[in-house]
Order: C-alpha cells, then sequence, then structure tokens
C-alpha cells in the first residue's frame, strides 16, 4: 500500500463547473467574470490579482446565498466519491474563499482538509479578503509523497511539485503551463480515478 497524500484542486476538478462564474451569473455580471476567470486560467492575469476582482464583482451578494448556491453546483462523481471514500488521505486546495466553500466542503467531509483563501464577513457580505492562498506554498508543507490533480494555470506549481502531477481536462481544456508541468493528463473523471484508485 502507497502512503500517497492525495491533492485536489477545487474548481473544474472536483466541480463540474466553474464555481465565481456561477455566482456572477446570478447578478448578471457573468461576461465580465467569464472573462477574467479564462483569462486567469490561462495564466495572463495573476491568480491573486483576479481573484481579488472577482470577488470585488460578487461583493453585493450574500455570504449565506454564495454558500448555498456553491454547495449545490454538480460534482464530477467519480472524483467527489474517490474523496469521500479516501477522507484521510485527500486534501483540497482552491483559492476560493473559505465561507463560500464550507457547505460544499461540509458535503465532500473535507472540512479540515481544506486549504483556501480567508475573508472577513460583516453583515452577510465579504467585508475584505484576509488572504489568497498559494497551492505551491502549500504543496511544500507536506511530508509525505503526493498526488496532485489540478486543471488551471494556478494549478501549475502545486503539480509541479508533486511526486505525480495530473492536469484534469475533464470540464475545461488543460492551460498549456499545466499540461507541461504534468506526468499525465486525464480527459474524463472516470479515467481519472481509476488511475488514483491504482496508486492507493
Amino acid at each position: 500500500m502507497s502512503d500517497y497524500i492525495f491533492l485536489f484542486d477545487m474548481d473544474s476538478t472536483i466541480t463540474r463547473k466553474e464555481v465565481l462564474p456561477e455566482i456572477a451569473q446570478k447578478i448578471n455580471k457573468l461576461e465580465e467574470m467569464r472573462q477574467l476567470t479564462e483569462a486567469t486560467m490561462r495564466g495572463e492575469i495573476p491568480f491573486k490579482t483576479s481573484f481579488l476582482r472577482r470577488v470585488k464583482i460578487l461583493s453585493d451578494i450574500s455570504v449565506r446565498e454564495v454558500n448555498d448556491i456553491v454547495a449545490d453546483i454538480p460534482l464530477n462523481e467519480s472524483i467527489a466519491e474517490f474523496i469521500r471514500e479516501n477522507k484521510d488521505r485527500c486534501y483540497v486546495l482552491t483559492g476560493n474563499i473559505d465561507v463560500w466553500i464550507s457547505g460544499l466542503m461540509k458535503k465532500l467531509g473535507m472540512e479540515n482538509h481544506t486549504y483556501c483563501s480567508k475573508a472577513e464577513v460583516v453583515n452577510d457580505r465579504i467585508s475584505k479578503v484576509i488572504s489568497v492562498v498559494d497551492k505551491e506554498l502549500m504543496v511544500k508543507q507536506f511530508v509525505q509523497p503526493l498526488v496532485a490533480i489540478g486543471d488551471g494555470d494556478n494549478d501549475s506549481g502545486m503539480v509541479r511539485m508533486a511526486d505525480i502531477g495530473i492536469g484534469f481536462g475533464g470540464v475545461r481544456p488543460i492551460a498549456p503551463s499545466l499540461l507541461r508541468s504534468s506526468d499525465f493528463a486525464f480527459y474524463d473523471d472516470k479515467r481519472c480515478t481509476d488511475f488514483l484508485w491504482k496508486l492507493l
């Protein structure tokens, strides 16, 4: 039995949709959000800069409402099932904000296995972002062998530093920088998890 720890990106890896555009749709800011998200995934805008801009776009929507929307987002079920069945070996690394994703993390059983960005909330609105997670820095803190799975440019550092790096293109095209850093690429969540099960 291996002692790999499995690190998962959230958006378009665990979920079947990008989370922030889904929220933006509710307040008619979808096009603005989509352009920012796509440019970020391609690596044209630094993740932190883009993320703070995207949070600002969504600052008018209540934290509770966002959490409900995120908790109901469809998942790549094979990946979600792998995580649920191997909770002690899996971690979620996401740039998304703690107060927005707590419902979804609870659904996955990952409440205590999540590294994410943090925000301050006043009157059910995000008042300020406290920190934006750096996935590459987080990976450096793990001491066991790692398998990392992601889809976007901001996953490339995490995947490059892992013992086994996987690009996942089941929802959207794998970012070119990530593809260059990956040992494997999968375009279907079932095939991806078949491979993960073999690593246990």
